[in-house]
């Protein structure tokens, strides 16, 4: 049987296969499961069910914390229903770095992950033994603010103090620990430095609300429940990046901007806190379908009312920023934009690599 008919927990190794990594065997979790059933269920009410469909489609998401999940899930049950020769779902997976590792390993069809991940993947850089060239750009999604968490008791007025601390950078296979790990450098600070912990987002905000670890950085966009979590409780501070150190990542990083996290988002936060910004994006491999690559862009385009209904965050999506993709876009995603004049470049957006 062709793993396109087998349901998302079947899938088996494909073409392009560069590692042999425990997510490569990993099925999707009870909550995963549960979101399956769940868009499964739907697809009766848009017009089939899931056996009159021949192929089973996979998203990559990230964990149930951060807000992969709850887009992936929109983004499946919209596709199921305008895709009518396909079933699509959302997987819980480890986030960014695991997302391109089962992409390219045929396992998952199309993937969201941070930009830092997806511009490193295809060059080759930290993580990646090999570039991935082969890895092209779907959509843009919303923007991922950098999150710098501390516990009130911490003694720490900067990320500059972390050293001899306990640390949560991310999820093992998160774009949050890419980004920990270049944060930490402009600061003069390497891994050695702290006591690494390598926590997902509730995680993060369980441990710091126990007094398990004194901070946290997270890579997301904004409000993530896991950080409202964490400073509902009056004793967890965010921190600023300063100009200079956000300014040496710009630099030295190209999918970085300035960021600001708004005054009044968080308990606690009155005032806006500078950080620094970085795009989610979808992906997918070159020889993805171009038809899936239109039927995400339309759903992007047409549908986004609704799905910034059912997902706040999908409001910050801007079609405009695939201008500024950290790879070639998708020859499907080419021909959608000539297609869509009235979608042009901004003065503030790079220009999509070749």
């Amino acid at each position: 049987m062709n793993r396109r008919n087998r349901p998302p927990c079947a899938v088996e190794g494909g073409r392009n296969r560069v590692a042999s990594t425990p997510w490569a065997r990993r099925c999707p979790t009870r909550h995963g499961m549960a979101l399956v059933l769940a868009i499964t269920t739907g697809v009766a009410a848009c017009g089939g069910d899931a056996s009159s469909r021949g192929k089973f489609m996979s998203i990559g998401t990230a964990g149930t914390g951060g807000l992969y999940y709850p887009i992936g899930g929109a983004l499946a049950s919209r596709l199921t229903a305008r895709d009518t020769g396909r079933t699509w779902t959302a997987e819980v997976t480890g986030g960014s770095v695991e997302n391109v590792h089962r992409l390219v390993n045929g396992q998952i069809d199309i993937a969201m992950a941070i930009g830092t991940t997806v511009h490193e993947a295809y060059n080759g850089g930290r993580g990646f033994d090999v570039p991935l060239r082969q890895l092209r750009t779907v959509a843009p999604l919303y923007p991922n603010l950098t999150h710098v968490l501390v516990r009130g008791g911490a003694g720490v007025d900067s990320i500059a103090g972390f050293r001899g601390l306990r640390v949560s950078v991310g999820a093992a296979g998160s774009g949050t620990e890419q980004v920990s790990r270049q944060l930490l450098e402009v600061y003069g600070l390497t891994y050695d430095d702290i006591e690494v912990r390598y926590l997902s987002f509730t995680e993060s905000a369980a441990a710091l609300a126990d007094g398990a670890i004194d901070a946290a950085i997270l890579s997301v966009g904004y409000p993530a429940s896991a950080v409202l979590e964490a400073t509902t409780t009056g004793r967890i501070r965010l921190l600023p990046i300063d100009a200079a150190r956000a300014g040496r990542m710009i630099e030295q990083w190209p999918y970085y901007s300035k960021g600001t996290i708004p005054g009044g988002v968080y308990p606690g936060t009155d005032s806006p806190v500078a950080t620094v910004s970085v795009l989610n994006w979808i992906i997918g491999l070159d020889d993805l379908d171009g038809s899936v690559v239109t039927h995400v862009l339309d759903i992007l385009d047409e549908d986004a009312e609704e799905l910034r209904q059912a997902v706040e965050i999908a409001g910050q999506i801007r079609l405009t920023n695939l201008f500024a993709a950290p790879v070639p876009m998708h020859d499907a995603a080419r021909s959608w934009i000539e297609r869509h004049a009235r979608i042009e470049p901004d003065s503030t957006v790079g220009n999509v690599p070749d």
